[in-house]
């Protein structure tokens, strides 16, 4: 192994958001606590990515990038994806990112590729492999209103509001040595018939899916319905997620590397 193998640090493709600035300038954006629980937690170096078709394409994404943390974002996966009409309550789209993620998802469980899903990053690993989603959660009898808090500071947005309880024995459980956790909730729409491959290890006391893996996947598909990217270094939740997701995405590197320069020695 050459020693920039030893000292890079693995790439992590943060999936960016359309956002309007002044209701007139189309940017693209990400969150800064994402670059930050990837920078410092993960140990990964962040990279913004444009999920638009007209500027990227997934093959480009998958060269590029060792690992993808599927962010969470206003506009809402469209119902089309997963076989249903749109209605006014499934709120905003963003068909750019759909065109972008759904793909880049499914590619990375078949080459083992590392992603953590966020929120709607949890609900794009949910569709691209089969699921479907009730377009407001908070209308469900006997369901909790999941959403953010619309006042506040962000500490209050951002504060632990429900238990999130796991399988026993699986992965979930395992990682955060613990059958159930506090975790945060600011998301509108969620999993209502889950697809054959989504594994889903974690509920809130209502009954949400809120923790998912892709089952027979071979590389790091952990997903959350909560934002672990708030307060990542401090919260005993987030951190060892992050920092499990890190060490996926660093051994994916290697493995690159190293089949690079057997390449090259060949």
């Amino acid at each position: 192994m050459t020693q920039s193998s030893h000292t890079r640090r693995p790439v992590v493709g943060i999936i960016g958001n359309q956002h309007l600035i002044n209701e007139t300038y189309l940017t693209h954006g990400g969150g800064v606590m994402n670059t930050e629980a990837v920078s410092k937690v993960a140990g990964c170096l962040p990279l913004l990515i444009a999920a638009d078709p007209r500027f990227v394409s997934v093959d480009e994404l998958l060269e590029t990038c060792d690992g993808f943390l599927l962010t969470g974002g206003r506009p809402n996966v469209h119902p089309e994806e997963y076989g249903e009409a749109e209605t006014e309550a499934h709120g905003e789209f963003d068909r750019a990112r759909d065109a972008i993620t759904l793909p880049l998802v499914r590619a990375c469980v078949e080459r083992g590729q590392p992603f953590f899903g966020i929120c709607r990053g949890f609900q794009e690993v949910a569709v691209a492999f089969g699921s479907t989603l009730h377009p407001e959660v908070r209308d469900l009898p006997g369901r909790s209103n999941h959403r953010m808090p619309p006042e506040g500071t962000l500490e209050e947005k951002f504060e632990l509001r429900h238990e999130v309880r796991f399988t026993e024995g699986g992965r979930f459980h395992a990682l955060l040595g613990a059958d159930a956790v506090m975790t945060n909730t600011l998301h509108g729409q969620g999993i209502n018939k889950a697809g054959p491959r989504v594994v889903i290890e974690g509920h809130a006391p209502d009954g949400t899916p809120e923790a998912i893996y892709i089952k027979d996947a071979k590389g790091f598909t952990l997903s959350v319905q909560w934002h672990p990217e708030w307060n990542a270094a401090n919260d005993p939740v987030s951190r060892p997620l992050f920092e499990a997701f890190g060490a996926a995405t660093r051994a994916w590197a290697v493995a690159k590397s190293l089949q690079a320069e057997a390449r090259l020695s060949a």
